[in-house]
């Protein structure tokens, strides 16, 4: 039997690639947290707005009212509000993104 060695030149100018850097991880954490908690801000803010809207309008008795239309409505307008800040909202979260990342020192990224 005839034994040969197969041998191959090194392969040179490749590097492992490195996964994402513990700063840039950290970085892109923070970037989420931001984006949450202005979400959140505005779903507030909506809320808000909402219940002072709703706040006058009466339902007639047939189809709602009473003390459970009281009760609930804080969470009709919890959810509304979310749902408008989930479809993209009325700017106020993207605004309140914007400052944070300032305060943070991040730049904002590019879209």
């Amino acid at each position: 039997m005839s034994s040969f060695a197969l041998t191959s030149p090194p392969i040179t100018g490749l590097t492992a690639s490195q996964g994402p850097t513990a700063a840039s991880a950290a970085e892109l954490l923070k970037r989420g947290k931001i984006k949450e908690t202005a979400q959140k801000f505005e779903a507030s803010f909506l809320s808000v707005m909402m219940q002072s809207m709703f706040e006058g309008v009466k339902t007639p008795e047939p189809f709602g009212g009473g003390q459970g239309e009281e009760m609930f409505k804080s969470l009709l307008t919890d959810a509304m509000a979310k749902e408008v800040t989930k479809s993209g909202g009325i700017g106020v979260a993207a605004t309140v993104q914007r400052e944070m990342l300032k305060m943070q020192g991040l730049q904002e990224a590019a879209q």
